[in-house]
């Protein structure tokens, strides 16, 4: 569809109200003309945005966090990530997190895209960066904030996806975007 033609799927906000404004989170509900003319209810969270950052090492291993996340109540495998803060670039947002969380600096870096992690709920995005000739200049953990730091080769990486070890989307999604460049073409199932 050309983009100066409308969807013909697109809803029409009619009025938007604030249903909960937390300190990371804000939740919305809006009523919404539908494609025929009748009205429905949406409710969802908006959020600032992140980054999430694969980090190659020297000898082409990846970086990986073990973090517990408390509304699942067990710790999960991901990829370094965080929040994009008001008015941070993505880049620096993407440097900030890797530096804070691994206590690693890239020398180059690459945007691999976009992803959208719950579009049935929420308006997150999460920017995937590529970091490469790493430096391990120590971390840098905000206050309350506890990982342990592992590494995986890309092809451990995507077995553990396979498996169901790793499931956390954001990680999925940069992991499987950045296999190409990593040389490993796009396959899922590992040689």
């Amino acid at each position: 569809m050309p983009p100066s033609e409308p969807d013909p799927l697109e809803e029409s906000p009619l009025e938007s109200l604030p249903v909960y404004d937390g300190v990371l989170l804000k939740v919305r509900r809006d009523r919404v003309a539908l494609p025929d003319g009748s009205v429905s209810v949406r409710e969802y969270i908006t959020h600032p945005g992140a980054v999430v950052v694969v980090a190659v090492l020297p000898d082409g291993r990846l970086l990986f966090e073990r973090q517990f996340r408390y509304p699942l109540r067990r710790a999960f495998l991901e990829l370094p990530a965080g929040k994009i803060d008001a008015g941070e670039e993505l880049l620096a947002c993407a440097r900030r997190e890797l530096r804070e969380e691994t206590g690693y600096e890239a020398g180059a870096w690459q945007y691999l895209g976009v992803m959208h992690p719950c579009i049935g709920y929420s308006d997150e995005r999460i920017e995937i960066f590529l970091a490469r000739d790493l430096t391990h200049v120590g971390d840098a953990l905000d206050a309350g904030e506890f990982l342990e730091i592992l590494t995986f080769s890309a092809d451990e990486a995507v077995r553990a996806v396979m498996e169901g070890v790793i499931t956390d989307a954001k990680t999925v999604t940069a992991l499987f975007r950045a296999l190409p460049e990593l040389g490993l073409g796009i396959s899922p199932v590992p040689a």
